[in-house]
């Protein structure tokens, strides 16, 4: 095994491209290994990351017309964009994708996905194989049960891959708070998206602009 570690190893927004598969609602339907509305939150979350960062971010779905279109939570993010429909299930053996992804000229390829074990599993394998850093996001992706969630996991990281969730990818690109025009769009989508943290900075600011009582007497 590769060990992945050292500075080099941490992700970084100017090298890193974002891969969105099928997040649909055929898919959602039967995600049993999270609860649906943490997926969509999580990759909306994910989705904003991106954005905030420059970070180019392909979407993709499989047979949209039947198993329906991009969550409109991901779209809006990227109004205008085109989303890529593919019959392939191994997004990585669609041309169009690929091709998309090379464009960019980014060697970090980060991959979230509907299901987990299907439609993330089989890209990442295959794009380690070609020689491509692979970073899974693991709470923006789903499966049709725990185990298989699980197992897949297992199977991405015996291959190479580096599994990662949506904040801690947030944080890594990031990096220094120095950075402040990413710390002020990033807080934005924390606020939103970050459940329990979001809530304790807006306490924080309460707090900051609460005036302190004066002493009686």
């Amino acid at each position: 095994m590769t060990f992945r570690n050292g500075l080099a190893s941490l992700l970084r927004p100017e090298d890193s491209v974002l891969v969105l598969i099928d997040h649909q609602p055929y898919q959602l339907a039967n995600v049993n290994s999270h609860e649906p509305q943490m997926v969509i939150n999580n990759t909306t979350g994910l989705a904003k990351a991106a954005k905030a960062f420059g970070v180019p971010t392909i979407l993709t779905t499989v047979l949209a017309e039947r198993g329906g279109l991009l969550f409109p939570q991901i779209t809006d993010v990227f109004p205008g964009q085109e989303v890529i429909d593919r019959t392939l299930i191994n997004t990585w053996q669609d041309r169009k994708v690929v091709d998309a992804v090379r464009a960019t000229g980014r060697k970090q390829l980060i991959i979230a996905g509907l299901w987990t074990e299907i439609c993330v599993a089989m890209p990442t394998i295959q794009a380690l194989g070609e020689g491509w850093d692979v970073t899974v996001i693991t709470d923006a992706s789903g499966a049709v049960s725990v185990e298989a969630h699980e197992v897949a996991i297992q199977r991405m990281i015996a291959a190479g891959a580096n599994m990662m969730t949506w904040l801690a990818l947030a944080a890594e690109w990031q990096r220094d708070w120095a950075r402040t025009e990413q710390a002020v769009a990033l807080t934005e989508v924390i606020k939103q998206h970050a459940g329990g943290s979001g809530i304790a900075y807006l306490w924080e600011q309460q707090l900051l602009n609460t005036p302190v009582p004066s002493k009686a007497g």
